[in-house]
């Protein structure tokens, strides 16, 4: 298949002379900022060729309507600014004015931005309606497993039968009576060992060793009801 032609850009006219004179003239004088001949033929888009802009932009500058300046090898043109007519008063005024209005329009849109980009934020934020539906299926399954655990407690059903009630009560016995017996062994030798030292060196001794006496959290639960001398276990008395 045979591709299309590429389109091309319509030819620009070579101005010759005056016309091309004028033309240069006439740019260098708007934009008012330094050019080679390079840069000015390729922005007229070639209406005037390279060599013609040099040699017109020379004769403009011996005839006083542009300076020309040399940096190393690289000339420029620039448009005389004496040149160049004074702003009158009334122009100055208007364009500050056109200023400050346009200035005063800026700050109102960056207000507007400032907005919506907040608002834009907020609506980022806010969960989709598919995140939305997950949420509601997710705290509909939890309310469900939370009533499934309640029911038993409304219905009066204990949670924990008599005989596993007696298996802990048998556990918790057994166990504490081990532990009693272990710190009086612990207690007798601990004696025996620190009966001839001082406190100080007690102290010191049992912290090397890394020795964990019963906390005030301990002395309070030996003194609490679970473990009165009548043997209060977890949930009823032993007799």
């Amino acid at each position: 298949m045979a591709s299309k032609p590429k389109p091309t850009d319509p030819k620009v006219a070579i101005l010759k002379g005056k016309e091309a004179e004028d033309k240069v003239l006439e740019y260098i004088r708007k934009m008012n900022r330094p050019f080679g001949a390079v840069d000015v033929s390729a922005n007229l888009k070639g209406a005037v060729p390279k060599a013609a802009t040099q040699k017109i932009m020379v004769a403009l500058a011996e005839r006083g309507d542009l300076v020309q300046k040399t940096y190393g090898k690289t000339t420029f043109f620039v448009a005389n600014q004496a040149n160049l007519e004074d702003m009158p008063s009334e122009k100055l005024t208007a364009l500050e004015a056109e200023l400050k209005r346009i200035d005063e329009q800026n700050k109102v849109m960056v207000a507007d931005l400032k907005s919506v980009g907040a608002e834009l934020a907020k609506l980022k934020s806010t969960p989709t309606d598919h995140e939305l539906a997950s949420q509601v299926e997710n705290a509909t399954v939890a309310v469900q497993k939370a009533r499934a655990h309640l029911e038993p407690l409304q219905a009066g059903t204990p949670l924990i039968s008599a005989q596993e009630t007696a298996q802990l009560d048998a556990d918790w016995a057994k166990w504490r009576n081990e532990w009693i017996r272990r710190r009086k062994i612990f207690n007798t030798f601990w004696s025996l060992a620190t009966d001839t030292l001082p406190p100080q060196q007690a102290t010191e001794l049992a912290e090397d060793l890394g020795v964990e006496f019963d906390t005030p959290e301990h002395a309070a639960l030996e003194r609490s009801e679970l473990c009165s001398a009548r043997g209060c276990v977890l949930g009823k008395r032993r007799r």
